[in-house]
């Protein structure tokens, strides 16, 4: 590939883009507003330079990095000749289907066009399409230049080329792709992620907790554990028997309600969004920022220490040949 496109400027388009470009990819990111590009240039440019302080990258490396990337608010000069589009714009339906059929009158027909969206399915996306083969989901989690994961979705028309090269591009730009077999409402972590917030809200609303309570309990057991041994790998280690033994014992008694919590609606209606307002489960008066710099800093940390295992059991099993 010698030319990838990012349409959006977002916290998302922008992470993802910076990825392309460490990578060593052509990229072009576009958006209607010039001051939405400045200000993606302005955090790429941060949190390159957070990246080189942890010496994850050189400096030469973040200046080649910056060079890769150009910005545009013409949405043809970004898709023309491009090999590979990441559509990452509102979600908003109509938008995104005009924004196609823009697409497929410019780009070639080999030409893979992926959307982050975690909203519509590709039946939904592909409906005007002229050649729905070529579309496919790549789903990633914010912040997309740190959190590893990307979930990769496809539908009955999604070529499997374009299936194989997504999935390997992920991996060349260090993500953990996983590809669904099949296509379900939230994919995989977002599914998860819903059913164990049920059970957090279930246990504040019966009383048993507070938020600070579940937060250092799961900080403390499963957050930790998880980044390197997963729920089903550490099931395999506590014996399946347990496994077997826990869910039985507990499964009847865990929420099964498919209504929202009535103190999580009286919240928003309060105008409690979190960061946004300065209140949510938790008070803040930065909206946010310091909240978020410690976020990204124990992420970059924990990626680091994950790169750097890797890099480590790569070198033990070359020496080993």
């Amino acid at each position: 590939m010698k030319k990838i496109t990012v349409l959006g400027a977002g916290i998302m388009g922008h992470g993802v883009a910076q990825l392309f470009a460490q990578a060593g990819y052509n990229v072009w990111i576009q958006a209607r507003r010039k001051s939405s590009l400045e200000k993606a240039e302005e955090l790429i440019t941060n949190s390159l330079k957070i990246v080189v302080e942890k010496e994850m990258i050189t400096q030469d490396k973040m200046d080649q990095t910056l060079t890769n990337i150009h910005y545009t608010t013409d949405l043809h000069e970004a898709i023309q000749d491009t090999d590979f589009i990441l559509e990452s714009i509102p979600e908003v339906l109509e938008t995104k289907l005009d924004t196609y059929e823009i697409i497929e009158s410019v780009v070639s027909e080999k030409t893979i066009i992926a959307s982050n969206t975690s909203t519509f399915p590709l039946k939904d996306l592909t409906q005007r399409a002229k050649h729905p083969e070529r579309f496919i989901i790549t789903h990633y989690f914010n912040p997309p230049q740190i959190v590893p994961i990307v979930e990769i979705a496809r539908f009955e028309k999604t070529d499997e080329n374009v299936v194989k090269t997504t999935y390997n591009l992920m991996k060349e730009i260090g993500k953990s792709p996983v590809v669904l077999k099949k296509e379900i409402t939230g994919f995989i972590v977002n599914r998860v992620q819903v059913a164990f917030l049920r059970e957090c809200f279930h246990l504040i609303e019966q009383g048993v907790c507070t938020a600070e309570d579940i937060d250092i309990a799961v900080k403390g057991s499963m957050g930790f554990k998880w980044a390197f041994c997963g729920p089903m790998e550490s099931q395999d280690l506590a014996g399946l028997q347990t496994t077997q033994a826990m869910v039985h014992n507990i499964e009847q008694d865990l929420s099964n309600t498919r209504e929202v919590p009535v103190f999580l609606k009286d919240m928003v209606e309060k105008g409690e969004y979190g960061i946004r307002s300065n209140k949510g489960f938790y008070e803040y008066d930065d909206n946010g920022a310091k909240a978020i710099f410690t976020r990204d800093d124990n992420f970059l940390e924990l990626l680091k220490l994950i790169q750097d295992k890797e890099a480590k059991k790569k070198e033990t099993a070359s020496a080993a040949k």
